[in-house]
């Protein structure tokens, strides 16, 4: 079976990059940070730099009793024979930091009377960000405004945010990885003295604000909206020196960017998205999410019923054929969604946009089955377990077309459900304490794609799915330059099912970190049998100290509890206390040269 060599004719139409910032969004959730200057809170009265700067320059007029208008940089410039500058400005009329501070305040807190006229509250963009933001769409905002309009937007939308805005916070924050929600003020808040307006105070950070930037640059995809980049050296530093592309940034401008900006968009390869306003940029940006949402799941009354009975059959022992049905059912729904055209094994050529369009497929069709895997994973009892060993072994099938040359990488995705379900019931059984159902799971005997008999554990690790190892997931938009890509793919696809036992984003991590640990030592001790021994590709290796946690935890359980370990009994890394005391002792998935 070969690739097909047959040509592809070319998009007669370029997707609009908005919409790919949509779908972006929407497939990666929590992992876009948006950068938002001055022009956001322009549109609430909220005044830019330079509209400070001519301000400050009528206010100097008036003391020397003399009118700037109608152009108060000219009369400036005519006066003091340079341009008005807003750094050199502030350093001569207000000399220390707390001083600039009280002479800037006023622009940024409504009087009485812009209070009653709705000036100086947050805008449409903040309340379209703080609405994707409640929906775990994005977790970090960096900011260069003084202003507090986005946390009153957060709050309005019932989000309490960890907001740094000096050095000695940045110096002391919680891992990004446990933040919920994040507002980092790069130039501080204006109720704090330690603000950053002048050209020396802008031209470097303190380390630690530069630490945390790199992290967030590196780690994150980026929005950019408002910020032009002419006036902040320390920020542009900052993204100038992160190199990852894991996910895309997009860059938004009203008018062509000047060179500073389009330095920046070169170095990050940004998609460049023109815009009217910040405010109907973001209102749309969550419409086309929240479109894409609806369109993607099934109807959510028919998911939240169909777990609904889920529960209520796995409490009542009588209703144990209903539930098997239940099951068939959502699988054989499943499979005749995905054996249409759209899925065939035939085409089209895998492209980073082919594989990633067929794979949100996927996630969509599955998107019922996950919701009720999370929950069956956490209370499933014995005489349960064979109907989810049948629904893994339905979903491991791969189908072919005899006579028609096919692509790996399209045929070997057919087993992507059935990943997905091993994860999800993984993912509810780690939470539940039942491992020896994971064991189960795990050994359920499957069909190779050579028709050989083998086991679910040791053809459904997103590491060995395809042919060509991850080569081909690497090619997922977004997270193209990441250690283990599918396996990033699928954390980021269940974290929402998941939230139906799993509630909390920190666990939520924990427990996927903790199964694919499992599902990596049960696939070794499969290969083991069989004459040799490699422990696959899992993304917790690179987490590292979460990693280093989960490790200590099941260490600590076979040494304490000796054979009556939960994961001793589990059977999954060994057969006795022995063995698994033995094959922890050799073990260290953190080593990517054992991988």
């Amino acid at each position: 079976m070969g690739q097909s060599t047959e040509p592809v004719s070319a998009a007669t139409n370029v997707i609009d990059p908005l919409h790919s910032l949509a779908f972006s969004v929407h497939s990666n959730p929590g992992v876009y940070a948006a950068l938002i200057g001055s022009e956001i809170s322009k549109a609430a009265g909220i005044p830019t730099g330079w509209d400070v700067t001519l301000d400050l320059v009528r206010k100097l007029a008036a003391v020397r009793n003399e009118t700037p208008d109608p152009d108060p940089a000219s009369w400036f410039m005519h006066i003091f024979g340079t341009a008005p500058d807003y750094s050199d400005l502030l350093d001569q009329l207000a000399k220390t930091q707390p001083e600039r501070q009280q002479l800037l305040r006023g622009y940024w807190e409504p009087t009485a009377e812009e209070r009653e006229e709705g000036t100086k509250e947050p805008t449409a963009a903040h309340h379209a960000i703080a609405a994707l933001a409640s929906r775990g769409f994005i977790r970090v905002i960096v900011t260069t405004n003084f202003d507090k309009l986005m946390e009153r937007a957060l709050a309005a939308a019932g989000i309490e945010p960890t907001v740094l805005s000096t050095a000695d916070q940045s110096k002391g924050a919680t891992p990004l990885a446990h933040i919920e929600h994040l507002v980092f003020k790069v130039h501080g808040d204006y109720l704090d003295t330690r603000i950053l307006n002048t050209e020396r105070e802008l031209a470097a950070y303190p380390p630690a604000v530069d630490a945390l930037l790199d992290r967030i640059f590196d780690e994150y995809g980026l929005i950019v909206c408002g910020w032009s980049g002419d006036w902040d050296p320390a920020l542009r530093a900052a993204l100038e020196r992160a190199s990852s592309r894991r996910y895309t940034t997009y860059w938004t401008t009203r008018r062509p960017p000047k060179p500073v900006a389009q330095r920046l968009i070169a170095h990050r390869r940004a998609g460049v998205i023109q815009i009217e306003d910040a405010n109907t940029f973001f209102e749309k940006v969550k419409e086309d999410v929240t479109a894409i949402e609806e369109f993607s799941k099934p109807h959510p009354v028919s998911v939240d019923v169909a777990v609904t009975k889920l529960k209520r059959y796995l409490a009542e022992p009588r209703h144990r054929i209903r539930m098997s049905d239940l099951i068939d059912e959502t699988i054989e729904e499943l499979v005749e969604a995905t054996s249409g055209k759209a899925f065939s094994p035939t085409g089209p050529e895998p492209t980073s946009e082919s594989i990633t369009g067929r794979v949100r497929a996927y996630d969509a069709a599955c998107s019922k089955l996950t919701s009720l895997a999370v929950v069956a994973g956490r209370w499933a009892e014995t005489e349960h377990w064979s109907d989810w060993q049948r629904a893994l072994e339905r979903l491991s099938t791969t189908r072919t077309i005899h006579g028609v040359r096919q692509y790996y990488l399209w045929r070997d995705l057919q087993r992507y459900p059935a990943t997905l379900l091993l994860y999800a019931l993984g993912l509810g059984a780690v939470e539940g304490n039942r491992r020896e159902f994971l064991n189960s799971l795990f050994r359920t005997k499957v069909r190779g794609l050579e028709a050989e008999e083998t086991v679910v554990v040791n053809v459904l690790q997103p590491s060995d799915m395809f042919e060509h190892g991850q080569e081909g997931m690497g090619r997922l938009e977004g997270i193209e330059r990441r250690h283990a890509p599918l396996n990033e793919w699928i954390h980021n696809v269940l974290r929402l099912p998941a939230q139906r036992v799993l509630r909390d984003d920190t666990r939520f991590t924990r427990t996927f970190d903790e199964l694919e640990i499992l599902i990596a030592v049960a696939a070794g001790r499969v290969q083991e049998w069989i004459g040799y021994y490699t422990v696959p590709v899992c993304s917790c290796s690179w987490r590292g100290r979460g990693y280093s946690r989960i490790m200590e935890v099941i260490r600590d359980s076979v040494e304490r509890d000796k054979a009556e370990s939960a994961y001793v009994r589990s059977g999954i890394f060994g057969t006795d206390w022995e063995e698994c005391h033995d094959r922890l002792r050799d073990l260290d998935l953190s080593d990517e040269s054992a991988v």
